[in-house]
């Protein structure tokens, strides 16, 4: 019956997660994942969740299905964090936002949708992305193509050529963007970048689909969430993805949802009934404790306000080790340019390193990380950076 099934190659970034697992050397770095990890290397319980779980653990009641678009208290709070309290667009009811498992949950549902609606698209994604973009829109029947993006001989941005190709494309092409903390390069438009794109979109009537995972990494909650807030005041029609996966730290609670903002309030209702109809056809409804958890931490002010420390706290910690590898490495090779690590935002880096680099940086230093050269600095410590800036540079000198 199965005999013809081709095997799975593995993904990328877990393999190498599986290597350094296996891997019995005590002073191994894991730098490959995209997980937070404290000072002390250990994956962090937050207090402000700790307490929005004893809350509803008190609370107790049944625990039945939700709704196809998940829990209401969490669907309000989402759409309040992603626009900002009072937005015209929330007041209008022009904002479909539904639970997700995950904002991978919420990306995969929002491309059957626009498959489903707007059959003849094409999307198009940065170049480079994250790897599971491409999977799944194409896993959707998408044509997935790429447009300019990360500019490998500075460490930055080639807007005007992005600018270009999207002047270039079919209307009603979709465009998926990150909202901030790009992954993987951790190279981010800046504002006035934006605001130049935002008339390119809507003249060449394309449809944004953004992705934001890492809110609160780059300079702040509200900061983060600069390109939706510009997005919706500009009248666009536009998707969003968002996680609470870092942000929470509650990776295995697949804390997530989809955001599509409408042109009008009769506009959102079609697309949120056609949104918990995909629903409906993958998973039936979302899960109750991930529902309940957010809509604590974002809707009662005294964990609103912890969470939002906590948050800072790991943006800060990230921005330190940013900060010391960038000095090791300058020490060891002054002269070279290590700027990127310090204009990068986020939890990865793009380090330029090709991939046998990255293999030599893996089997003579232990350090780990993916074959692209990303590396996510939130793995970093006091106690290993030194040690990575050693490998690091023993392996650039070749």
């Amino acid at each position: 019956m199965f005999e013809h099934i081709q095997p799975y190659a593995g993904d990328p970034i877990f393999a190498v997660v599986a290597a350094f697992q296996a891997d019995a050397r005590p002073h191994k770095v894991n730098l490959s994942i995209g997980i937070y990890f404290d000072e002390e290397g250990r994956l962090p319980v937050l207090p402000s969740v700790q307490q929005a779980e004893a809350r509803i653990l008190a609370e107790g009641g049944a625990k039945g299905y939700l709704p196809m678009e998940g829990d209401a208290g969490c669907r309000a709070e989402v759409a309040k964090l992603l626009l900002g309290p009072g937005h015209a667009a929330i007041a209008a009811n022009r904002v479909a936002t539904i639970q997700t498992v995950g904002s991978s949950g919420g990306l995969k549902v929002g491309a059957d949708f626009l498959k489903t609606w707007l059959p003849g698209s094409a999307v198009w994604v940065s170049d480079p992305t994250w790897d599971n973009h491409r999977s799944m829109f194409e896993g959707s029947g998408f044509q997935v193509n790429s447009y300019p993006y990360y500019d490998a001989a500075t460490g930055g941005l080639r807007f005007d050529e992005m600018l270009a190709c999207l002047r270039g494309l079919p209307a009603r092409s979709i465009v998926l963007l990150h909202a901030c903390c790009h992954n993987p390069t951790g190279v981010d438009l800046s504002r006035e970048q934006w605001q130049a794109l935002i008339p390119v979109l809507r003249e060449r009537e394309l449809l944004p689909y953004l992705d934001l995972a890492y809110q609160g990494y780059g300079d702040g909650i509200a900061e983060d969430a600069y390109a939706v807030r510009a997005l919706a005041d500009a009248g666009l029609t536009f998707f969003v993805a968002n996680s609470f996966s870092k942000s929470m730290s509650v990776y295995g609670e697949r804390c997530g949802a989809l955001s599509a903002v409408c042109a009008t309030a009769a506009e959102a209702d079609l697309v949120l009934g056609q949104l918990k109809f995909t629903v409906r056809r993958i998973y039936s409804s979302p899960a109750i404790h991930a529902g309940k958890l957010v809509a604590k931490v974002l809707g009662e002010a005294d964990l609103r306000a912890q969470w939002e420390g906590e948050v800072a706290q790991m943006r800060e910690r990230i921005a330190g080790m940013r900060r010391a590898l960038h000095d090791a490495l300058v020490a060891r090779l002054p002269g070279r340019d290590f700027g990127y690590l310090l204009s990068q935002r986020g939890m990865f880096s793009y380090t330029g390193m090709t991939q046998q680099q990255v293999q030599r940086l893996r089997d003579e230093h232990a350090v780990y990380l993916i074959a692209s050269g990303r590396m996510c600095v939130a793995g970093l410590s006091r106690a290993n950076v030194e040690r990575v800036a050693d490998g690091m540079a023993a392996v650039l000198k070749g």
